[in-house]
């Protein structure tokens, strides 16, 4: 494996370049988004895969697996990273198709996100780990305990997908939407007009009470800005990345226990919350009050004494 030391890249997050005086097109360049070191892996059905790592070699592992969006990155899981890196050995990869991971133009899928986790945890962590999961990763992460939960001590669902009522499209629709916005120079405009600051900044506004921080904004137009990009959001937006009926096929099956940290979201229902988890031993579910998606940013006391206190409890 190779090896990529904490260091940022570059000094900042865009770079105007010139030629023979005259200025060139917008180079916008990828920070680190954790005070960490940063390394990569790769399996023989599985491209590089970036990941983060700091806090003590002998510390138990935890695992923070950013979410899936237009624009996410592993900085969504910051303030956690932040505060375990001093007492916990903490990974936080970089899904296929985010970050300095792979981001070619591919078929990703459900099952290629939970093998890459099963593949980190093996390859990478290879000891049993508390992992925590943000939105739609969630449904990848149950879909990688189904499969290996010798991997897993405990799972941490925050904001899951899954427990909304709202149907899914159709695998037909979902095809022809993804081949509308894969179209040639339609996709790629946009997709870059979704990724614009204020495009950024009035979807995080309905994930946040207060105002979203400058430096998530910037991070995310950064992020996005990076070559092949657009591949793995436009199967998000598409809808394919989605497991139809998520509380049944997934959720139900997972046997490891489970804390769901929830209250509000704009994308992301919780209808069927409340009584999935009456029916399931192995669930607990804490509201962190008040939110609109991103608890872990707003609410960083309160998640992580709910992530303490289900980890105590578990032994």
């Amino acid at each position: 494996m190779s090896v990529v030391t904490g260091a940022r890249v570059g000094h900042g997050f865009g770079q105007q370049t010139m030629v023979a005086g005259a200025p060139m097109r917008r180079q916008v360049e990828l920070p680190e988004a954790l005070e960490a070191t940063r390394d990569c892996f790769a399996t023989a059905h599985l491209k590089e895969i970036s990941y983060y790592v700091g806090g003590p070699e002998d510390g138990q592992p935890l695992v923070l697996l950013h979410s899936i969006n237009a624009a996410p990155s592993a900085f969504e899981m910051k303030p956690l990273y932040d505060h375990y890196r001093a007492t916990r050995r903490v990974y936080v990869p970089e899904l296929p198709g985010f970050g300095f991971s792979d981001r070619s133009d591919r078929p990703y899928s459900p099952e290629l996100y939970a093998n890459a986790i099963v593949a980190f945890l093996t390859n990478v962590v290879q000891k049993p780990a508390d992992v925590v999961a943000f939105s739609l990763s969630s449904e990848f992460a149950a879909r990688a305990a189904l499969s290996a939960s010798e991997r897993f001590l405990s799972l941490g669902l925050l904001s899951p997908t899954g427990f909304g009522v709202r149907k899914l499209p159709s695998g037909g629709v979902g095809q022809a939407m993804h081949g509308v916005f894969t179209l040639p120079g339609l996709g790629q405009g946009l997709y870059r007009l979704l990724t614009q600051r204020p495009s950024i900044r009035y979807f995080l506004q309905r994930s946040y009470v207060g105002k979203p921080p400058e430096e998530m904004v910037e991070y995310a137009y950064a992020t996005s800005r990076q070559p092949g990009a657009r591949h793995a959001p436009y199967r998000f937006l598409a809808g394919q990345l989605f497991t139809r009926e998520a509380t049944e096929t997934l959720y139900a099956k997972v046997e490891v226990p489970v804390l769901v940290l929830y209250d509000r979201d704009a994308n992301v229902g919780f209808d069927l919350l409340p009584a999935f988890v009456a029916e399931h031993p192995n669930w607990t579910a804490v509201r962190i009050e008040p939110t609109l998606g991103l608890p872990q940013w707003e609410r960083t006391t309160e998640c992580v004494a709910a992530l303490d206190a289900f980890w105590a409890a578990r032994g």
